[in-house]
């Protein structure tokens, strides 16, 4: 008995199978949506490709697997038919939102008051999809949906969580898709949200100076290029000034203003805000402690009745106030909060007195519902099957490098503008809420003020407004106001080409 364990544990291990080399898996459908001007019939890929880079010792080295969904439109001429690339931002957002908010043949259901809907959810026809317009490719960033590094020895699983790498893959992804599927002719456009404006920005240039692809238009929705206007940091007063406004809308919203405020239009009380911030409000925040006691009097009294915060608040906090306060402060007596990316939504804390919200009550209201309705489509309609989790959102934020801004304020900005330098067919949709507490409205109008632009090329650059917060596709007057816009843009960027 003891020999047969001695022979057992001399006896040598199987060998280990080889994993098999990553493969793309993509699955196509066809699919059909009825609209008022006819039907349209489409085909969808729904799956992950296997992204390789060129590597000195092993070629070309397979480094991720990235998830996508497209749509193109049955039987419509490649070389014609624009085509569009989205995604959203975070960082470690998934493109659920711009999917099935407003851009795709289906959509999430909308609550008619904005506020919370009943479980289960189901999706809905969406007969405003820019698929009308433009073939659409939702790309899912590495770490988010099901898109995952391949895992193996010396893989940084943290790899593509970095600006410049995060461009050059989802920059890769649109090169292999565009010569994949012969779309190099196509008139192409990219549509970002958040951080995604921030990468479609950087994708401008990478895109032009790495691959030679030149785009006719860019859509950028709830805009952040120079994080300096919205960085509360001390000695950084611009966010004070460029948050003013949208402070100001959310209490006309709330009707915490006197009475002459609330009499206003919405646009009329953001103008009149608007050149209050800019002129005397900041010349108090520029002269700091030379501020003398009558100006500084006059300027609190100023910022009470446009941001229905007391005097004394305002007074303690040094003129200067910070985002995540005034969400906390506003409607404290009243034991509620409002939302960060839509400041209509209000929330309850278990904590009336603290300085920060619990969670972000306009978060809370969609989460739910995309999460659900997207794991069900992404099997149940488009067919592909996965048991990963499906990452709507991950907090990757915090540990997201900017290598190319170390101890500088993050500007994409420059980059945009020296794409629109070098094509001058380039144009540019910005798209904004007035109750974005994430990406405040004064803040972009600021950001494209400073861009550097010629005067002759101010019809490039387009600005709408939404009463609606960073996601304002969840309003419903929004969505469609937006969705027209969107297809306007693309129906007229694509018809500018030149034709010799």
């Amino acid at each position: 008995m003891e020999q047969d364990k001695t022979d057992a544990a001399a006896s040598p291990s199987p060998p280990v199978a080889p994993k098999p080399p990553p493969e793309d898996r993509v699955v196509s459908r066809s699919h059909r949506l009825e609209l008022a001007a006819g039907a349209l019939r489409y085909t969808t890929q729904t799956g992950t490709v296997v992204l390789r880079e060129e590597d000195d010792k092993e070629g070309h080295k397979a480094r991720a697997e990235m998830f996508f969904v497209a749509y193109t439109l049955d039987q419509a001429d490649a070389k014609s038919r624009p085509l569009t690339f989205s995604f959203n931002g975070g960082p470690g957002s998934s493109s659920v939102w711009l999917h099935l908010g407003v851009l795709g043949p289906r959509r999430v259901p909308i609550a008619a008051d904005g506020g919370h809907l009943a479980p289960p959810y189901h999706l809905q026809d969406n007969d405003l999809t820019l698929l009308s317009e433009t073939d659409l490719v939702f790309i899912d960033p590495i770490g988010t949906g099901y898109s995952r590094m391949i895992t193996g020895d010396k893989v940084n699983p943290n790899e593509y969580h970095e600006y410049q790498r995060d461009i050059d893959s989802v920059g890769e992804f649109i090169r292999h898709y565009c010569t994949r599927n012969m779309r190099w002719a196509s008139p192409k456009f990219l549509i970002g949200e958040s951080y995604g404006t921030t990468r479609a920005a950087g994708l401008s240039g990478h895109l032009q100076d790495r691959h030679g692809l030149f785009l006719n238009g860019i859509m950028l929705v709830s805009t952040i290029l120079n994080f300096q206007t919205v960085r509360f940091h001390p000695g950084n007063d611009l966010p004070c000034v460029l948050y003013l406004p949208s402070y100001a809308a959310t209490a006309w919203y709330h009707r915490r203003l006197e009475p002459r405020l609330q009499a206003l239009s919405l646009e009329a009380l953001c103008a009149e805000v608007r050149a209050f911030a800019e002129g005397d409000y900041a010349q108090a925040l520029m002269r700091g402690a030379r501020l003398d006691e009558q100006t500084r009097a006059a300027v609190v009294r100023k910022l009470s009745r446009y941001t229905g915060l007391s005097r004394d608040y305002i007074d303690g906090a040094d003129l200067r106030i910070e985002i995540m306060r005034f969400t906390k402060e506003l409607l404290r007596s009243e034991g509620y909060t409002v939302g960060r990316f839509d400041s209509r939504i209000r929330g309850r804390d278990r904590d009336r007195v603290g300085e920060h919200f619990e969670s972000d009550p306009s978060h809370d209201v969609v989460h739910g519902v995309y999460s659900t309705c997207l794991n069900d489509y992404v099997r149940r309609e488009l067919g592909f099957e996965s048991d990963r989790p499906y990452e709507v959102l991950v907090r990757l934020f915090p540990k997201w490098r900017f290598e190319a801004w170390v101890n500088q304020y993050v500007n994409a900005a420059e980059t945009l503008r020296t794409a629109m330098m070098k094509n001058p067919h380039l144009g540019v949709l910005v798209a904004n809420g007035y109750y974005d507490l994430a990406t405040p409205f004064f803040a972009t109008e600021y950001t494209f003020d400073h861009l550097g632009i010629p005067a002759d090329r101010n019809d490039s650059i387009r600005m709408t407004y939404y009463d609606a917060g960073h996601m304002m596709y969840a309003h419903r007057d929004s969505l469609e106001r937006l969705a027209n816009d969107l297809r306007e843009f693309v129906r007229a960027r694509s018809e500018r080409r030149t034709i010799e």
